[in-house]
């Protein structure tokens, strides 16, 4: 059985090599909550996927996805990314995230992104 580390090894390997709806569909609950910063969640398997595939649609170019730390607990992981890419919508985007991650029957069940504007 996969432990956590190698859980959201696989899951950050995926994301920077280009494959986020690939690693949403392996590792994310069918219950599955995302949150942006405050903002209210996105709950559901269904509407998240729709939610990650209309921001891959508006990405114009994409140049980064670094890992920068993971932090593995009880149930929970913790990813501080880098990214630098060119949305549609938004521009240039070049910051630094922490993305929270709670576990739940091997699958992220509740993911939240903590980021500047």
């Amino acid at each position: 059985m996969e432990t956590l580390k190698e859980k959201i090894t696989g899951l950050n390997e995926l994301l920077q090599n280009g494959k986020l709806l690939d690693a949403f569909e392996k590792y994310y609950h069918e219950d599955v909550s995302m949150q942006e910063n405050e903002l209210p969640p996105t709950v559901g398997k269904e509407a998240n996927r729709q939610r990650e595939q209309l921001f891959l649609e508006n990405v114009i170019e994409f140049r980064a996805a670094d890992v920068l730390d993971v932090t593995t607990g009880d149930g929970t992981t913790m990813v501080k990314w880098h990214f630098d890419y060119t949305h549609r919508e938004w521009g240039v985007r070049n910051y630094t995230q922490v993305s929270v991650q709670n576990w739940k029957d091997g699958k992220i069940i509740k993911e939240q992104f903590f980021y500047g504007n």
